[in-house]
C-alpha cells in the first residue's frame, strides 16, 4: 500500500527534539527524509542517555526512517 508522503523529499535541518519529532513524523509516512548533520560532532542527541550499543536512544528514536548526511565546511 503506497504511503502518503511516498514522493516527497525533505531535507532536515532540526535539531534536539521538536524538529527531528516533526520530521520522524513526515519520515513515518513515506517521505524521504535527509537529516543535514554538524561536521565532526553531528547531531547533539547522539550523546544523549540512555546509550544503547554506544548510540543514543533519543537519537535513534526520533531519527528512524532518516538518511544522514555531514559534509566538511
Amino acid at each position: 500500500m503506497p504511503q502518503p508522503l511516498e514522493n516527497i523529499k525533505v531535507v532536515d535541518l532540526t535539531r534536539t527534539l521538536a524538529g527531528p519529532f516533526c520530521t520522524q513524523n513526515l519520515a513515518d509516512m513515506g517521505a524521504d527524509v535527509i537529516k543535514i548533520e554538524e561536521p565532526n560532532t553531528g547531531d547533539e542527541t547522539r550523546h544523549w542517555p540512555p546509550i544503547w550499543n554506544e548510540e543514543s536512544t533519543q537519537f535513534l528514536s526520533f531519527n528512524r526512517n532518516k538518511r544522514s548526511l555531514s559534509s566538511q565546511p
